[in-house]
């Protein structure tokens, strides 16, 4: 019941933050859908480190989205932070884990994505907050070391999309 909350409150802030206007009938029930499948994937820990949203975004006509600079630049903050941590403690993955939130933080709040790209962010976006979640909670080294490699795809990922 927890993680359905916490993902509800981070799903309905992303969607605030990103300044995107959108009829209240239609908001609920993307949040209704959106906890229905949150559910599901915290019911195996597993599936939250897939990559399975690449088969659900979408290029721009079989080019790259236009992102806005401070998307663009907290995924690399992102990585140069995994790039540069080198975690041999339970207790270091979750501060990784910490830092990653902060900078995914700031992509949210500075989106000003608008239109397909930003639903397409988004695709992008929701498996990489469950995957720092995730990763805030790992109680084993090599839980952590699979999540960040996890993470890792996911933000490479980003550049196969976004420009």
């Amino acid at each position: 019941m927890k993680k359905t909350i916490l993902t509800t409150v981070m799903i309905v802030a992303l969607f605030i933050s990103c300044k995107e206007i959108k009829e209240k009938s239609n908001t609920s029930t993307n949040v209704e859908t959106t906890e229905t499948i949150h559910e599901n994937v915290h019911e195996d820990d597993k599936m939250v480190l897939n990559n399975s949203w690449v088969n659900e975004i979408q290029l721009d006509k079989g080019n790259k989205w236009e992102a806005n600079i401070e998307t663009t630049e907290g995924v690399e903050s992102m990585l140069g932070l995994i790039k540069e941590n080198n975690p041999q403690t339970v207790e270091d993955y979750h501060q990784l884990a910490s830092k990653l939130n902060d900078e995914k933080n700031f992509v949210v709040k500075e989106c000003t994505m608008t239109g397909p790209s930003h639903d397409n962010l988004h695709v992008f976006l929701h498996p990489l907050i469950e995957k720092i979640d995730a990763l805030g909670k790992v109680n084993s080294v090599e839980n952590g070391k699979e999540t960040i490699k996890s993470i890792k795809e996911n933000l490479d990922g980003y550049y196969t999309y976004f420009k």
